[in-house]
């Protein structure tokens, strides 16, 4: 049975993305939705509502409602979900979708029944989760279903999340909220620490897209950056260098790291050869951070390769498996947690 309205919805912290069956990703947008403070009336989401992070006056909020990885704002995550869905497939009884939702490993019962509810409330017909780590490792290309080991590092906005995986299902795994967001407040507090000088969200990830690194020498680059200095109260400008996003981020990087090796010490020896020879992948935007795998692979001993178009992975991974859903076996989106399948 064909259905040309079937969706899968990276819900991510940072960025939402939606695959429609059939025709590939047709969304990306920031999860960011603006509000009237008093009457709490929507007044833009996605990317028009991004622009005004930092910027809006004093009755107007920009809210990001997902932290970590899960829903924090339970109202405002189902008022975006609905926006972004009917944008992409409209409405009407016809229009009703079945949606795949990724949800990070290490999910609680309560958060996985905050995001199928939110879901069958924006008018879907059936709601299917899919744990990240699957769906990063289907959208890599990783043969996930073979009796072979296959290992992803998936780093979103809010979490991490770790795994290997055979036979089409986790066997070992690890979530952690360390992530791109922490990266962002890394970078800002250091500017802060180090030089008195508050910057906003959208500074701090600007930093980490164009200069930021996290190995000697992998970048050498400088940018200029402007905010209120805290002894003066008064606007500041100020030129960082590479180097020091580098010790910035020592911290959240060690995390990960740390993260990624406690999952290979518990995965069983036969699989962990396997990884050895076929290395590990990298998906997720914390992929683009410069020098992250150079710096996992001297850490870690073994290869470590970033996906193609790490970004996309998952939601990539989320429409594939949407498209295999009568051939994939109904345990696969089954979180380990009960009751959350199909």
């Amino acid at each position: 049975m064909l259905f040309g309205k079937d969706i899968g919805v990276d819900l991510g912290t940072a960025n939402v993305l939606v695959y429609m069956k059939g025709r590939g990703i047709v969304l990306n947008e920031p999860s960011v939705v603006a509000i009237e403070s008093t009457t709490k009336k929507v007044l833009a989401v996605g990317e028009e509502a991004r622009r005004m992070l930092g910027r809006t006056p004093g009755n107007i909020l920009a809210i990001r409602p997902l932290r970590d990885g899960v829903i924090a704002d339970f109202e405002i995550t189902e008022t975006m979900l609905k926006h972004f869905i009917t944008k992409t497939v409209g409405t009407g009884f016809m229009m009703r979708p079945r949606v795949m939702i990724c949800v990070p490993a290490g999910i609680t019962s309560v958060e996985q029944k905050a995001v199928r509810e939110a879901a069958m409330r924006t008018g879907a017909k059936q709601v299917y989760l899919i744990e990240e780590p699957k769906a990063a490792a289907i959208g890599a290309g990783l043969e996930i279903f073979e009796p072979s080991g296959s290992m992803v590092v998936d780093i979103g906005g809010g979490t991490t999340d770790v795994a290997v995986l055979s036979l089409g299902d986790i066997v070992t795994s690890n979530s952690i909220r360390v992530a791109g967001d922490k990266f962002d407040e890394a970078i800002a507090r250091y500017i802060k620490m180090k030089y008195n000088l508050l910057i906003g969200e959208r500074t701090a990830e600007d930093i980490k897209m164009k200069i930021a690194s996290v190995f000697p020498g992998a970048r050498n680059e400088t940018m200029e950056i402007r905010g209120r200095d805290m002894l003066t109260g008064l606007p500041k400008t100020l030129t960082i260098h590479s180097e020091e996003t580098r010790e910035a981020l020592e911290e959240s990087v060690e995390a990960i790291i740390a993260a990624t090796k406690s999952v290979l010490e518990t995965t069983p020896p036969e699989l962990a050869a396997d990884i050895f020879d076929k290395g590990i992948v990298i998906t997720g935007g914390g992929g683009f951070l410069c020098g992250l795998d150079r710096l996992m692979e001297r850490e870690l001993l073994v290869p470590v390769h970033i996906a193609e178009d790490p970004l996309a992975c998952v939601v990539k991974g989320t429409g594939i498996a949407l498209e295999q859903l009568d051939k994939i076996s109904r345990s696969f989106f089954n979180t380990r947690k009960a009751g959350i399948g199909l």
